[in-house]
């Protein structure tokens, strides 16, 4: 078959595309959910008093920022079945998307554990001790006073985050996962590997586009949620 550029296989390509997303959503969510969460975890190791946990959560954001995606995905994906088989416990039939999901939500973490950290040391303890001197508890000074500054200040790096997420999220084709990343992939298979330029270029429209959404969609709510502390400074 003739290898020849034809740019009417991009206008094609994505509408196949798209249905797609779904997969790729479902993956970015999940690892978001269970990622933030332990990420909160590993940065109240970080900012606790125990020099034991800290060195453990900081080892752990170690590993994992140096570890590839890449290769973090392959060792969930073959690692945790093979120990799981010294139990007697069979997972070979687990669908792939709960390895992908392992896999991001513990590189997600690592990120978020930072972004969280600093965050948090951003913010003038003076504050929170001057709201606990006009009678509020410890966890109401949190809820009222902290949590809402330092999620401003994390507001912009946990966008990153969720971008970097989405675009390494496109790896998961490589243990066989069918998201937008790997149905280009059967695209290109199935049209015996010609016009893989259109195909590559028409996905790559589709991220370019989402990127956009959500970088945009993270400068909205920044602005929305500064307005209140804008207000406080200038009072």
């Amino acid at each position: 078959m003739e290898k020849y550029f034809d740019v009417t296989y991009i206008a094609e390509s994505v509408p196949l595309l798209l249905p797609f997303l779904k997969v790729t959503f479902l993956v970015a969510g999940l690892s978001v959910l269970f990622g933030t969460l332990l990420g909160f975890i590993l940065a109240a190791m970080k900012t606790g008093n125990s020099k034991i946990a800290k060195k453990i959560a900081y080892g752990y954001t170690t590993i994992l920022r140096c570890t590839p995606s890449i290769v973090l995905l392959f060792l969930t994906y073959y690692g945790i079945p093979s120990i799981a088989g010294n139990f007697g416990i069979n997972l070979n039939d687990v669908d792939k998307i709960v390895f992908v999901v392992i896999t991001f939500s513990l590189q997600f973490a690592a990120a978020m554990s930072e972004v969280i950290r600093t965050a948090y040391e951003s913010i003038d303890k003076g504050q929170f001790e001057a709201a606990v001197s006009v009678g509020l508890s410890n966890a109401q000074a949190y809820r009222r006073i902290i949590f809402p500054q330092a999620f401003v200040v994390a507001l912009p790096n946990f966008g990153n985050s969720l971008l970097e997420l989405m675009k390494e999220g496109a790896l998961a084709y490589t243990i066989g996962l069918i998201d937008i990343m790997g149905k280009a992939e059967l695209i290109i298979g199935a049209n015996y590997n010609t016009h893989a330029l259109e195909i590559y270029l028409a996905l790559a429209v589709v991220y370019w586009i989402l990127s956009i959404v959500i970088e945009q969609l993270f400068l909205k709510l920044e602005k929305m949620f500064s307005k209140g502390k804008q207000v406080i400074k200038t009072t």
